[in-house]
């Protein structure tokens, strides 16, 4: 379990002191599919790279599994079992997608045992394992493979931003079931997801809406989704997506 106690972030710009995020506090149980939504600039992916680590917080504790986590560096979050695919994932020249994946994995694994983590999310396999992953990819081939790694470390928590950003529809399509897949067969675990996309709040356990800074509601899927999509602005934030998907 994730918990965030009155958690503050901002940054100095040239016309001052800029917050970001305000007193957030929430709980992201584990065996839940959670996902925070709101406006455009409102601070989620902000959120979200407070929790991988990313970012520190200015005011506020960050707790996981009663631990707190607070001034841990992203590498020592990820070994306490926290993984975060990125909005826009990096590119590691050099290294190949079976390198990887298993390096998520932090054993020894087979290249058929790597193709099985790519096969999942859309990917021929034989024409993606000894791809390097560099700017050959495209960004859709690299979400892919990155939530891909998600899936091979199978950590507690998993934190995806804007995971739809850049995918085509079938891969989109393909990528719900992998969220869905996720939450029956990790037991134990928790998925947190940053989105506007209709479809993917519609599989949420929870929804969290982050208004300039601040935690605006929170609750069930059926308790928050029918209010954001009986108001015409939150209509149009969450049937909004990147690149081709419709």
């Amino acid at each position: 379990m994730l918990e965030l106690k009155n958690i503050s972030f901002g940054v100095d710009a040239d016309e001052g002191h800029k917050e970001i995020i305000r007193d957030v506090s929430m709980v992201i149980p584990d065996d839940k599919l959670i996902v925070i939504t709101g406006p455009n600039g409102g601070g989620k992916s902000t959120l979200a790279r407070l929790i991988a680590g990313i970012e520190k917080p200015d005011e506020g504790r960050i707790l996981f599994d009663g631990e707190d986590i607070t001034d841990m560096t992203i590498t020592d979050r990820a070994r306490k079992g926290i993984g975060f695919a990125f909005q826009q994932p990096v590119r590691f020249k050099g290294i190949e997608v079976f390198d990887l994946i298993r390096l998520a994995t932090g054993r020894k694994i087979s290249a058929a045992d790597a193709c099985k983590y790519l096969s999942s999310v859309g990917l021929c396999a034989r024409d993606y394992i000894n791809r390097e992953v560099n700017s050959s990819l495209s960004g859709g081939e690299l979400k892919r493979i990155e939530i891909a790694t998600i899936l091979a470390k199978a950590p507690k928590l998993s934190v995806f931003d804007e995971p739809e950003a850049g995918i085509d529809l079938w891969s989109f399509k393909n990528l719900i079931e992998v969220f869905e897949g996720m939450r029956r067969d990790i037991k134990g675990s928790s998925i947190l997801i940053i989105s506007h996309q209709e479809r993917i709040l519609e599989i949420a356990d929870e929804i969290m809406v982050i208004k300039e800074g601040r935690l605006a509601e929170g609750g069930s899927r059926d308790e928050i989704l029918p209010g954001l999509m009986d108001t015409p602005s939150a209509v149009r934030e969450c049937s909004m997506v990147s690149g081709n998907v419709k």
